[in-house]
């Protein structure tokens, strides 16, 4: 077994998680369901389809990008052939989150597999079935001394955290990401954070309301709310509010019927803690649509909040939930006002169909990713990166990024012997006029 240097290996690892990953679909679905009701259909194009796609598309590309990559040669350098290899870290140490706890934990357990390291993957202890699951799967198709799953709870990843790791992977909350971010610090271990943040979704007067509607009330209400990059609040052209809102409560209800609690199609609130956090942000006298909860069963309902002003409770923090405040500008400098007041955020959404206005606010503020007449669906493309910047996250990953992520590209020189150049060489007596013109040349 030579997981570091053996690519034919490596991809035949991959090929066989592919197959029990395909073999175990309906179980691993049935796990999304019993941790937090998570509809099958939402499993299959947020969990176990992005990652089969994601497998798929690493085995046929693993060759090409672990072969060593001839670069350019320097001049300065002459006679040389320049490379760069590509190297595995070591030992890296993924910690992975509840909201897509399938999804969120394979990706980057693949591509770091893939570029040739050993791996301890702490799936989140929060979603117990789909753990277990993984855990099942990784050992069905891995030596424990190439990748291993460890669960428990933050106990045992503040111990994981205490170990030294050639690389550490996390995805989470921007509080915990700091914390991971120290104890890496402790041995300069480079680290990629998948954070969060506050994400802003622009509706101006030119936008179709009715499509920004549905793409909006998707985008959002996708796992009940519980994804990294919903929109976690609208800021719509004063003029468009109410306009807006009829359509957003039209969509609501085309979704998930009068009763979304007996919906199919809607997910739950993880576990109770959230759902008192979440229950706490709600102003009942805000509340334009929804609001409904049950506290037995984790239920909240799409909820739309009428609101006025950035400091409220709900515009304090990343909301990560099914409640989407509605705020109004009237101009480009009350949108800067609002956005400017929070870190840099992991997503940001605009709804227009004015090109120089679209430019401005991508040019103008600072994300990680983002949609133009959409929300979300950047996530979809491999060749896109994915990731933040800022308190939002360090890194990206998706298709080769990932590999790379995990890769470390190994500079080397090969010289030629057949011609020595002697300028560069000491006694430097009468050369320094001769290396400035060759620079200048240069």
């Amino acid at each position: 077994m030579d997981y570091k240097n053996d690519i034919r290996y490596r991809k035949e690892t991959l090929k066989k998680l592919l197959f029990i990953i395909q073999q175990n679909e309906e179980a691993i679905i049935k796990a999304l369901y019993d941790d937090f009701k998570k509809p099958a259909f939402e499993s299959v194009i947020t969990e176990t389809s992005f990652v089969i796609t994601e497998l798929k598309y690493t085995i046929k590309n693993l060759r090409s990008w672990a072969k060593p990559e001839r670069v350019k040669s320097s001049l300065l350098n002459f006679p040389s052939s320049d490379y760069i290899y590509k190297e595995p870290y070591g030992k890296v140490l993924i910690i992975a989150p509840w909201n897509y706890p399938f999804h969120l934990a394979l990706v980057p357990l693949i591509s770091a597999v893939a570029a040739g390291n050993q791996v301890i993957l702490k799936p989140s202890e929060l979603t117990p079935h789909t753990s277990e699951i993984i855990a099942g799967i990784i050992k069905e198709t891995f030596h424990v001394n190439h990748v291993e799953v460890i669960e428990g709870d933050a106990k045992i990843a503040e111990s994981l955290l205490q170990k030294r790791w050639d690389y550490i992977f996390f995805t989470g909350s921007v509080a915990v990401g700091k914390i991971v971010a120290e104890a890496a610090a402790k041995n300069l271990t480079p680290v990629t954070l998948e954070l969060g943040g506050k994400n802003p979704c622009i509706i101006d007067e030119t936008a179709n309301l009715k499509l920004a509607a549905k793409r909006i009330v998707w985008g959002k209400f996708v796992n009940a709310g519980q994804t990294c990059v919903a929109p976690d609040y609208l800021l719509v052209q004063a003029d468009m509010k109410m306009h807006l809102i009829g359509f957003l409560k039209e969509e609501i209800t085309k979704a998930y019927g009068s009763e979304p609690k007996k919906s199919p199609d809607y997910a739950r609130i993880i576990n109770t803690k959230n759902f008192l956090r979440l229950v706490e942000m709600i102003d009942e006298n805000k509340v334009i649509f929804g609001g409904d909860n049950d506290a037995n069963t984790n239920y909240l309902a799409p909820t739309l909040i009428e609101e006025n002003s950035t400091d409220t409770l709900i515009m304090k923090d990343e909301i990560f939930g099914p409640l989407l405040p509605i705020l109004t500008y009237q101009n480009e400098n009350e949108i800067q006002q609002i956005i400017s007041k929070y870190e840099k955020p992991l997503a940001l959404y605009v709804f227009s169909e004015n090109d120089d206005f679209i430019s401005k606010v991508i040019q103008k503020f600072s994300f990680g990713g983002g949609c133009v007449n959409d929300t979300v669906i950047h996530l979809a493309n491999q060749r896109l990166p994915f990731g933040g910047v800022g308190n939002s996250g360090i890194g990206a990953y998706h298709g080769k990024l990932s590999f790379d992520i995990f890769t470390h590209h190994k500079a080397v020189v090969k010289k030629g012997n057949w011609l020595d150049i002697p300028l560069r060489y000491a006694p430097y007596k009468d050369k320094l006029d001769a290396v400035k013109k060759f620079f200048e040349w240069f």
